[in-house]
């Protein structure tokens, strides 16, 4: 799948930004195809497929953007009910975008795969879980995998499991996990490192706020971008201070087209933009009259535009041979001429 994507694929992540409406959550989805999102994504998980409800010092959030939380108390607060996916699914398939999601368990697993789900994402958090890993890779489908603060050793391993277990069709997303990610951390060149590391398709997983990392990744050759997605940051919501609104969404496919085009195919033939400016390269002219005879000098031959004499190449051979006609000033040179 992903070695044959025509153009950079935008995966509008969703995740809590519902704030615990389904109704939102539709709009959302509405909302992602209409501002050049090519698919959308959710997450599926439980507090309890999670983690423990406790409040023992391991599981509380101390600091950032979820600081005071225990764990159990930040995913009951984040989740995509088990019992909305099927219709999620469904109205996403009644509009015509693509809808994805992140199983955090084997249960999400088998859950996604009863609605047809047809690709997976494995989150930063989740890429050192390879017993996951496997059972994702055992349904055959298309895996993204991103690398938030994985290392080499980490990103073979999952790779490898991919591989052994799955269909082999897999990306990795260049993952940052801060949220939201300073612009000065992102280490977008890293996606250069992946791509010679491990040989496979090369994504981005943004957190950053703005657009500009996304669309500078396209240039080193990221091939999916993901960006979380909300109504209007200023409503709040889990993921909302590091969320995309519709109309950065909407710049976001917009300047990634352009990107895209830009990049283009390297190419030494002239491009269409080109052949009307030929004629103004310079070429060899006459620029004094010249009489039959007459040896061809600097004086009264010069390397000027337009291009339609002779190649400024051949100007010094032709200095101090003899002219075979009279020639006017402003002729261009021919080798008639000499």
């Amino acid at each position: 799948m992903f070695k044959n994507l025509i153009r950079p694929y935008i995966i509008a992540e969703i995740s809590g930004n519902h704030n615990g409406s389904i109704d939102r959550a539709k709009e959302l989805v509405k909302l992602a195809k209409e501002n050049g999102a090519d698919c959308v994504k959710i997450q599926t998980y439980t507090p309890d497929t999670m983690t423990i409800k406790s409040n023992k010092d391991d599981f509380l959030i101390k600091g950032g953007l979820w600081d005071g939380y225990n764990l159990w108390d930040l995913y009951d607060w984040a989740q995509t009910p088990f019992e909305w996916q099927k219709e999620l699914f469904e109205y996403a398939n009644s509009i015509g975008i693509t809808m994805i999601s992140t199983p955090f368990d084997e249960s999400a697993v088998d859950l996604l795969e009863s609605l047809s789900c047809p690709f997976y994402k494995v989150a930063s958090f989740e890429l050192t879980d390879l017993p996951l890993i496997k059972y994702i890779a055992q349904t055959k489908k298309p895996i993204i995998l991103s690398t938030g603060m994985a290392n080499e050793k980490e990103i073979k391993e999952a790779i490898d499991t991919i591989i052994q277990y799955g269909s082999g069709d897999f990306i990795l997303l260049h993952c940052v996990s801060g949220y939201p990610t300073p612009v000065e951390e992102i280490n977008l060149d890293t996606i250069t490192l992946l791509k010679k590391k491990f040989k496979c398709e090369i994504g981005l997983s943004d957190h950053t706020l703005g657009n500009t990392s996304a669309i500078l990744s396209i240039a080193l050759g990221a091939k999916v971008i993901e960006k979380h997605f909300t109504f209007d940051r200023s409503e709040g919501g889990p993921d909302a201070e590091f969320s995309m609104e519709p109309h950065e969404l909407k710049d976001l496919s917009e300047n990634i087209s352009l990107a895209h085009k830009a990049i283009g195919v390297g190419s030494f033939e002239m491009k269409s933009a080109e052949e009307s400016n030929i004629k103004f390269r310079r070429s060899i002219y006459v620029v004094n009259d010249i009489k039959k005879g007459d040896v061809f000098t600097k004086e009264n031959i010069r390397r000027i535009r337009p291009g339609y004499g002779l190649e400024p190449k051949d100007y010094e051979k032709i200095i101090g041979l003899k002219a075979k006609r009279d020639l006017e000033e402003g002729n261009p040179l021919t080798k008639k001429d000499f």
